[in-house]
Parts: structure tokens; C-alpha cells; sequence
């Protein structure tokens, strides 16, 4: 059952309608949470040299979502993410990344994302759609997410947990860098692959 799926009396066949009731396990979950960056990870992969993938992340970020376990198309998320913890594992490469010809970390120094709406896909699987801003740049970005599940953690806290991932091309961001291989082909392709892995705990009680 789905983090927002609601189940369906049973109704004599006179009634004009259906009523619709929540799952309380599950209307139990709405409320306020803060991404945890602790037990989370945002991740990216992009092709290099045409021949191999370079994985990264971002380390520091601060995140907060709103669920509406009655009403999931209510669910909010909102994120910020510090350029500067760019993290390849190479530093000669961060740095680059954080430099003009990327992502001009010194100038734009937050990479943001405001959700504008969610919609549950089907079973624990939902899209979660909204801006994603990148230097002075915004423009609409769609996740897929699947939830994970809930839980009490040793230390008393309610946590949920999501993971899923979209496809950008990075040029629409206006992040265009790039050099020519002289066998053909680009040093740095324009799709990037995002990941999200997200470890999430309530910090409200339902309204």
C-alpha cells in the first residue's frame, strides 16, 4: 500500500457515491519533516570522454517536506544545496566544477528546488514536479520517487524514507563547458544523471 493511498468503503448500491476513508497508519504520517543529510544522499553521474560515467554529490543541503497523507497532491518539498560541497573524489575536478565554467560557485552559491505539485504514480511510487534553480537559472524539473517506508528510530524519531532520480541536460541550466576529443565527441556530456536518497524525520505533529 502506497505511502498516500486511501481505501474505499463498502457502500450499499443505493448510495449516490463513494466516501473515501484514509489508511490511519498512513493519515498518521502527515506532517512536517527535515531531511536528515546524515542517513541521505544526493547524488549525480555524467559520461566522460564518451567512454565511462564520473559519479558525484553534494554533501551539504538542508531540505524540509510537508506530507499529506489525505490528500498527497498537498505534499510539498523544498531543498537547498551548497555548490561548494561539490564532492567527485578528485579535488583538482571539484574545484573546476565550482569555478566559472560551471557552476560559478563564488556568484551562485545555492542550488535550490521548490516543488509545485506531487501526484502518487501508482503503489508507493510518486512524481514529485516543481523548480529547479541553478545559478540564474529556473526551470521545471520532474522526480520520480519511490517511499521507502516509515519508522521509529532508536532515539524516538518518526522517519520516512524515499529514493528515486531524474535526467537533466545540463545545458539547460546554462552550465555549457566542454572541450572536443580529437577522436570526435565531447569531454563531458550534457546529460547528467540525479539520484535521491532521502532519510527524512517528522518534525511537527499533524495538523
Amino acid at each position: 500500500m502506497g505511502l498516500f493511498s486511501r481505501k474505499q468503503n463498502t457502500v450499499e448500491t443505493s448510495a449516490p457515491a463513494a466516501v473515501l476513508d484514509v489508511d490511519p497508519a498512513l493519515a498518521a504520517l502527515t506532517g512536517d519533516y527535515a531531511i536528515d543529510p546524515a542517513h541521505s544522499s544526493i547524488g549525480f553521474t555524467v559520461r566522460h570522454a564518451m567512454v565511462t560515467n564520473v559519479k558525484g554529490s553534494f554533501t551539504d543541503y538542508k531540505g524540509a517536506l510537508r506530507l499529506d497523507g489525505s490528500a498527497p497532491h498537498r505534499s510539498t518539498a523544498t531543498i537547498d544545496v551548497t555548490i561548494d560541497s561539490v564532492d567527485t573524489g578528485i579535488k583538482d575536478r571539484d574545484a573546476h566544477l565550482r569555478g566559472d565554467d560551471f557552476f560559478d560557485a563564488a556568484a551562485f552559491p545555492l542550488m535550490s528546488f521548490r516543488s509545485t505539485s506531487a501526484e502518487q504514480l501508482g503503489g508507493d511510487r510518486y512524481r514529485l514536479t516543481g523548480d529547479l534553480t541553478i545559478k540564474d537559472v529556473t526551470r521545471p524539473l520532474s522526480i520520480d520517487l519511490e517511499f521507502n517506508g516509515s519508522a521509529t528510530d532508536a532515539y524516538g524519531n518518526e522517519r520516512v524514507g524515499f529514493e528515486g532520480g531524474t535526467e537533466i541536460l545540463r545545458s539547460d541550466w546554462g552550465l555549457t563547458w566542454n572541450a572536443a576529443l580529437e577522436a570526435g565527441g565531447v569531454m563531458v556530456s550534457d546529460k547528467v544523471k540525479l539520484t535521491f536518497d532521502i532519510s527524512a524525520v517528522k518534525t511537527a505533529p499533524q495538523a
